[in-house]
């Protein structure tokens, strides 16, 4: 694949940051359209998605800074100013930044969680299919039919068959969207749209985790990103029984009532 689409004198245009770019758009009018039918504020969507992209974004740099620790220490700026980033860094701060934000505003964060987590999940996608274009987030060698083979990649080992593990990725995460937004049209509880996002994200991405190949960190036996995935399902899986079970006792306080 080609990850550079136009260079125009010191300055190169990226398909990776272009894919992303649009993924962001692409989640903010979805999100704004969400908001407008549930009568929330649409201008909220837009002030959360510059604060929790920008917030998130340094998350996912600072993440991978973490992960890539030794490095950092031998030449931090040469990380700093390099295209690697880690998405749970990205997820974990753009919550937090999310919430921060919601309790400034004095906004009802589990609203605006269930209308946002659906669409980062869109913008998710096209930034998979930036990493298929740019060969980073690349998959183990395979003699399979079912591979893909780079000749131009910076990251991606060339002339190789490998499992398209940013294809994979990119099919399960819009395969998730889309029932986070099925989800979303059933009278569900408050924030358990939101929850679903990270129980089904944290599966998608443990299990696509043992199809890499490229360096993403260690913890014991486990990846990185797997180690952190136990965290995020163990945490919408509570979120999600929360949610429901403070719904049921309102359901019973107001049957009580009448």
């Amino acid at each position: 694949m080609y990850n550079d689409i136009l260079t125009i004198g010191p300055v190169t245009i990226h398909s990776y940051g272009v894919l992303i770019v649009i993924g962001i758009f692409v989640a903010l009018f979805i999100g704004e359209a969400r908001a407008k039918k549930r009568n929330l504020n649409p201008d909220e969507i837009y002030n959360l998605t510059i604060c929790c992209a920008f917030l998130g974004f340094l998350g996912a740099k600072l993440l991978f800074c973490i992960v890539e620790w030794r490095e950092f220490l031998r030449d931090p700026l040469s990380l700093l100013k390099s295209n690697g980033f880690v998405v749970y860094g990205g997820i974990i701060v753009g919550v937090l930044a999310g919430y921060l934000w919601c309790r400034l505003r004095k906004l009802v964060f589990l609203d605006y969680f269930d209308i946002v987590l659906p669409s980062v999940a869109v913008a998710q996608g096209f930034g998979r299919l930036g990493c298929f274009m740019a060969g980073c987030c690349y998959g183990r060698e395979t003699n399979s039919a079912f591979c893909v083979v780079f000749h131009n990649s910076d990251y991606a080992p060339n002339d190789v068959r490998l499992i398209p593990t940013q294809l994979i990725s990119e099919a399960c995460i819009f395969v998730i969207a889309g029932v986070l937004f099925i989800s979303a049209r059933i009278p569900r509880n408050q924030g358990t749209v939101g929850f679903l996002y990270l129980i089904l994200y944290s599966i998608g991405r443990f299990c696509v985790e043992f199809l890499r190949n490229d360096y993403r960190g260690e913890i014991g036996i486990l990846s990185t990103s797997q180690f952190i995935s136990i965290f995020i399902f163990l945490m919408g899986i509570v979120g999600f029984a929360w949610m429901s079970v403070r719904a049921d006792r309102k359901d019973r306080g107001d049957e009580s009532a009448t």
